[in-house]
């Protein structure tokens, strides 16, 4: 039974989304290599009788578990190895700045305005960015010993000790990933084709929506590097374009309001099997004989599919990348320097962050205050815009530091210093990644004792540490929510109705071309993928902006349905499209302008307004057209926009 709070007590429900425990598997490889690879450098340097240098390769080791995500071998080279080198210049810049006092102060707060701008580039750089603060925070306000060069190559050799127990298995399992994620892609699109009433149509859409993706974001990463030329790789794009087509008629299954037969997706779960073991031979489909127009694009596009899952050999020539070839690594260099240079968004976060670290180095330099570097170590990992929302993070921090101080008290005071810290170790850092899907305070609860523990060993101060851990830690929640937060308005009225009006444009433009006799089916392809990838970011915008208190959460979830509604248009957009391609009536010119000119007024609604305003709703038509459903989609989200 759900548990009931008397009336008046009933949390918010930004505050419930907050603390929801994510659900997410256990990843069972990356558990054992935070074991030995945090363990391992603290034996060793107990073994060598200098156990500061292997706390040190052990806080590197950290970083290796924190940035230990990616699925395929390749990205975990990105994922790792560049960070670790963000990491060594950090802590090299940091210790040589160490009890200069204002000079520290001065230095840090440039790296924190150089860190928060890269880390809008991409995922690799923000961690980047991440990593060259923390170590340099880290050197300016702990003393390292040896010589300036010991502290960078043992954190980074910790860090890369991690990667090189994750490529343990790469000529074993090469390729494996990219085929466990085009056959997760095949099974989500099952899902969606199947009426399971523990998962929503528009929850099994966004889920399928995210795997293929992920799936050409890693297939498109490592062809880049082959050129094309790898015969694997080109099987493997194939099979995502393959499914394409049944992921597209799965919005005209869902709006003809009857399911399909159960030996259809269990044909999509056979075609998975077969994309993840590499079977290449014949596939014998059971499937009925269709009698409808959706049924008709289902069975034609699973077909297919499972033609191309069948043969082993394809000709690169002929494989289309429906997302478009990344460019040159020189290219993209080029413009991501461009965009941190240029983008407004990139300095505005840069100095976000350079304020904040600022603040608080200038703090800990005019009031003593033990173990000041935590400050801004807290700062940093809160003030994280692209890895969630501000203000979430900091009451999770908190909280999770609660948490992980209760263990680290426990374990600092029962635990002799030496070589029981292997042991410890053992069993305390495969909780980072046990516990980091789960969330943010889960994460900042596993890490906390870790990192006391380590250290302790650097510093022998024992449960003296964990008073000025928890001050410091709030010290830093509190400024990177007044400086960090509070005083950027952009940051609490987040402008959900540019990004929905941003949408709504495109999805104009797409009905023209969803119809259009001289659009190529290749560009119609690619923009759909655009589509529906950028929906798929916006969902997560909302999502991210529900965890926040009023106004933010109040107005996201006022303007959530309408979000829903925008995502049902785009689906009855390509339902219609691939009815026409399977026999159905086409569209006139005037039913095609009519959507159009309708969805370009709400778009312009939706830019001028912070609160949802009525807008005008003319939509007439034949009514067995195939734009019908597509009308009334459009109906539904301009009621929506109106004030009830």
């Amino acid at each position: 039974m759900p548990r009931e709070f008397p009336i008046g007590l009933t949390p918010p429900d930004w505050l419930v989304r907050n603390l929801q425990t994510q659900q997410a598997p256990i990843n069972r490889p990356a558990v054992a290599r935070a074991a030995i690879a945090m363990s391992l450098p603290l034996a060793v340097g107990l073994a060598l009788g200098e156990p500061a240098y292997g706390a040190l390769a052990s806080m590197g080791a950290l970083s290796g578990v924190i940035g230990d995500t990616a699925d395929a071998y390749r990205m975990r080279i990105l994922n790792i190895a560049i960070p670790q080198l963000f990491g060594a210049i950090g802590v090299t810049l940091g210790s040589l700045t160490y009890g200069h006092g204002w000079l520290a102060v001065a230095a840090v707060t440039a790296v924190a305005l150089l860190s928060g701008m890269i880390s809008t580039i991409g995922a690799v750089a923000s961690v980047s960015g991440l990593l060259l603060l923390l170590n340099t925070v880290i050197g300016a306000g702990l003393p390292m010993p040896g010589d300036w060069w010991v502290a960078p190559l043992l954190m980074a050799g910790g860090g890369l000790q991690v990667l090189l127990l994750a490529l343990l298995a790469w000529p074993l399992r090469s390729g494996v990933p990219e085929r466990a994620a085009v056959a997760d892609t095949y099974r989500k699109v099952a899902d969606l084709l199947d009426e399971n009433p523990l998962l929503s149509y528009d929850d099994a859409r966004h889920a399928s929506t995210q795997s293929l993706n992920q799936a050409y974001d890693l297939v498109l990463a490592r062809r880049t590097r082959h050129h094309g030329r790898s015969p694997e790789l080109i099987r493997l794009l194939a099979q995502l374009n393959a499914v394409t087509p049944v992921i597209e008629a799965a919005p005209a299954v869902h709006l003809s309001g009857t399911p399909l037969p159960p030996e259809v997706p269990a044909a999509v779960r056979h075609l998975a099997e077969a994309v993840e073991t590499g079977y290449s031979g014949p596939i014998g489909l059971d499937l009925p004989v269709p009698v409808t127009e959706t049924a008709r694009a289902v069975d034609h596009a699973l077909r297919h599919a499972a033609g191309v899952v069948a043969r082993p050999d394809l000709d690169a020539g002929g494989i289309d990348d429906r997302l478009g070839r990344p460019a040159a690594l020189r290219v993209r260099a080029g413009r991501a320097a461009r965009n941190v240079l240029l983008s407004a968004a990139s300095w505005r976060y840069g100095l976000r962050l350079a304020l904040c670290i600022g603040i608080a180095q200038a703090l800990v330099s005019l009031v003593p205050v033990p173990r000041s570097y935590w400050v801004a170590l807290t700062i940093t990992f809160v003030l994280k815009p692209d890895f969630g929302s501000v203000f979430s993070r900091a009451l999770l921090r908190a909280l999770g530091t609660v948490a992980g101080l209760v263990l680290a008290a426990a374990v600092l005071s029962q635990v002799p210093r030496g070589w029981w810290d292997v042991p410890v170790m053992l069993l305390l850092a495969p909780l980072i990644p046990a516990l980091t899907p789960r969330g943010y305070g889960y994460q900042t609860a596993a890490i906390t004792p870790v990192i006391l523990l380590l250290s302790d060993t650097l510093n022998r101060q024992g449960t003296a540490l964990l008073l000025p851990r928890l001050v410091d830690s709030l010290m830093g929640c509190a400024i990177a929510l007044i400086a960090g937060y509070l005083l950027w308005p952009e940051s609490w009225h987040a402008r959900v109705g540019d990004r929905l009006a941003d949408a709504v444009s495109d999805t104009a433009r797409y009905v023209e071309t969803a119809f259009g006799k001289d659009t190529e089916p290749a560009a119609r392809a690619r923009m759909r993928r655009r589509l529906y990838r950028d929906l798929s970011v916006i969902r997560t915008e909302f999502q991210r902006a529900l965890t926040e208190p009023p106004p933010t959460g109040r107005h996201a979830a006022a303007w959530w349905p309408l979000a829903v509604a925008v995502e049902r248009i785009v689906d009855a957009t390509t339902a219609a499209r691939v009815r026409v391609k399977h026999g159905a009536a086409p569209p006139s010119e005037a039913e095609i302008d009519q959507v159009t000119l309708q969805l370009t007024e709400l778009s312009q609604g939706l830019r001028d307004s912070e609160v949802l305003e009525s807008v005008r709703t003319d939509l007439t038509g034949p009514s067995g057209s195939v734009l019908e459903p597509l009308r009334q989609e459009v109906a539904a989200a301009r009621a929506i926009a109106t004030p009830r």
